[in-house]
């Protein structure tokens, strides 16, 4: 399979499964690995088939797991994927002198890729809108067809390959966030969270820091995992049986205590801090 379809080979990467896997099954590996082979198989599916739809899977997946790859995978964007395009632009312009505007131009496009990815991948994980990878599109076709002058062809494809390899894997990884990830979060009820709170990992059981030093109680926590799900304040007054009142005082001082005011935001904050890591 991955030597039919490379462009997998990051999407496994972050499971943890590398190069010389050998004739191992994807069982087989996900046994070694203590992978979920429901998960990878969803996964590997809606990468290779647009048309594939995951419904009947869905409620055999922890929403932990899939919080934890989609986590994954935004780390693997912002520290590995957008600067080794950076890198390759750096050198393409190095090694052909500062002279050559358009290539600075087209390194200034990029830059600001990079600005609107960050920026999408931080604050927008609950967005129905897809993640931007237009920029990359027109700057590889740039590349190929419109860029004059004398550079150096290898480093130019280096830029072009690189570029197009990060374009087909933010399509996919799109795909994934609206039949996945989406569907995942938005399926989560008040059960969910109640196991949550005996399943967080040893590793973040102590108490979750906010920007200003101040500490989520229980409930606030509790609060926050069903604003970040999208529920109205009268819907989550309804779950948790307190008043409408109760809830507007808890919203007010998760937002003080945090510093973020937006669903979106509150949503990466829940995730980044793993409130819905390890549900079982």
């Amino acid at each position: 399979m991955l030597s039919q379809y490379p462009e997998l080979i990051p999407i496994v990467n972050r499971f943890g499964i590398y190069l010389g896997v050998g004739d191992k099954t994807i069982e087989k590996i996900c046994s070694d690995l203590g992978i979920s082979e429901d998960f990878l198989l969803v996964v590997l599916n809606v990468c290779l088939n647009e048309n594939y739809a995951p419904d009947d899977q869905l409620p055999l997946l922890e929403a932990g797991m899939v919080a934890d790859y989609f986590l994954h995978t935004i780390e693997n964007y912002i520290t590995e994927r957008v600067p080794n395009i950076e890198r390759h632009f750096n050198a393409l312009i190095a090694m052909n002198g500062s002279d050559n505007k358009e290539l600075g131009l087209l390194r200034q496009v990029f830059m600001q890729f990079k600005d609107e990815l960050e920026s999408h991948l931080k604050n927008s994980l609950d967005s129905e809108f897809a993640y931007p990878h237009e920029l990359l599109h027109d700057l590889k076709s740039i590349l190929i067809k419109h860029v004059l002058g004398e550079y150096n062809q290898n480093l130019c494809y280096a830029v072009v390959i690189s570029i197009g390899s990060l374009e087909k894997d933010l399509v996919i990884h799109n795909r994934l966030r609206k039949k996945v990830l989406l569907p995942k979060l938005k399926a989560m009820d008040l059960s969910d969270f109640k196991r949550l709170e005996h399943s967080i990992s040893d590793d973040n059981k102590q108490p979750h820091s906010t920007a200003n030093g101040a500490l989520l109680s229980r409930r606030e926590k509790e609060i926050l995992i069903l604003i970040a799900q999208g529920r109205l304040n009268k819907e989550i007054a309804a779950l948790l049986h307190i008043s409408l009142n109760t809830v507007l005082t808890h919203r007010k001082n998760i937002i003080s205590k945090t510093g973020i005011k937006t669903v979106s935001g509150l949503t990466f904050y829940c995730i980044q801090n793993r409130l819905i890591a390890s549900v079982n």
